[in-house]
């Protein structure tokens, strides 16, 4: 027993890295670490620095931080995020991607992967792990609040996929919504613009919704997916 214990903490560093590291084996594949742990480099609040506060003890924390959504200044088109969060009890956030224009909050653009205190209630297109207002979940796979989940997207073109604790959850086609305020289900949404004639190319960003309420993320990063 002795033997093996010692064998496994030989290997540990090798296998897995620490809270906002990159292994050896994703930095050869080409992952981007988006949060060190540490500081709010790289990350604006609108079209301001996001303040220093929201590092905290090696997580982002999103509360009060200075714009309804945050985006890391760097723009992606086709890639694979990944990033765990937690959040308070009735905590209201999301996950922006592909937002055109900085400082706009992503409303009107680009599209948002629900992040909600929906621990046991039914999956629908407004609850957590749903592209919201498009697609519900196909089941409710959050953590109660004060649990640490995670989460994985995965952009390629019109596709996009949602992992949500290690359950896939959404398969989506952007180009099967072909018509403003309209679902391919039939379904309304409250959007002006058909998600099929939206920029493919954007900033991933962190939504702040409810005044009070923390929602704090990390191992925060991104994969750019090179098309052949």
């Amino acid at each position: 027993m002795k033997r093996v214990m010692a064998l496994l903490l030989v290997l540990a560093p090798f296998a897995w890295a620490a809270d906002n590291e990159l292994t050896d084996q994703e930095k050869k594949d080409g992952w981007i670490l988006m949060f060190d742990g540490k500081s709010t480099t790289g990350w604006m609040s609108g079209t301001k620095p996001m303040p220093a506060k929201q590092a905290e003890n090696g997580t982002l924390n999103i509360l009060e931080q200075g714009a309804y959504v945050s985006h890391y200044d760097r723009k992606f088109s086709d890639f694979h995020f990944a990033c765990d969060y937690k959040f308070d009890k009735t905590t209201n956030s999301g996950l922006f991607f592909r937002i055109a224009k900085p400082g706009d909050g992503g409303i009107g653009r680009g599209f948002e992967i629900q992040v909600l205190d929906s621990y046991g209630k039914p999956p629908t297109r407004l609850e957590c792990g749903s592209l919201y207002e498009f697609m519900a979940p196909t089941k409710q796979m959050v953590k109660p609040a004060g649990e640490w989940n995670h989460c994985e997207v995965i952009c390629v073109g019109p596709s996009v996929k949602v992992i949500l604790n290690g359950e896939q959850v959404i398969d989506a086609d952007l180009d099967k919504w072909t018509e403003a305020g309209k679902n391919p289900d039939g379904t309304k949404n409250k959007f002006k613009w058909a998600l099929k004639d939206m920029p493919r190319e954007g900033y991933i960003g962190l939504s702040f919704h409810d005044k009070g309420k923390n929602c704090w993320y990390k191992n925060i990063k991104v994969k750019e997916i090179k098309k052949e």
